[in-house]
């Protein structure tokens, strides 16, 4: 099986490379986006006042059943692409994201 290149491991976690889009429906992944290949999220919440932020925070706490405290946003804070670490997980982890790659 091929590595995909949305996603780094490291001796901590893993970090996913993220784009969002907020202000959707409802949260959902949607496939790869750009060059490099980026995980693609729709966030049901507005950009502003960190609300994106905390909402791809408690998607990836449901989705891949880890504590918030071990998800930190490493880049891109105020913007669409994020870098996101994941700690204490390995790359196994990640059968329910791995699907879209």
């Amino acid at each position: 099986m091929q590595t995909p290149n949305w996603f780094r491991e490291t001796p901590e976690g893993i970090i996913l490379l993220l784009y969002i889009q907020p202000r959707a429906s409802r949260t959902e992944i949607v496939g790869l986006h750009g060059e490099p290949p980026r995980l693609k999220i729709r966030i049901a919440a507005p950009p502003v006042e960190g609300e994106a932020n905390e909402e791809v925070v408690r998607f990836l706490k449901k989705t891949l059943k880890i504590p918030s405290s071990q998800i930190i946003i490493l880049r891109g804070d105020t913007g669409r692409n994020k870098e996101v670490l994941c700690k204490g997980i390995k790359a196994e982890a990640l059968n329910l994201l791995h699907k879209v790659s």
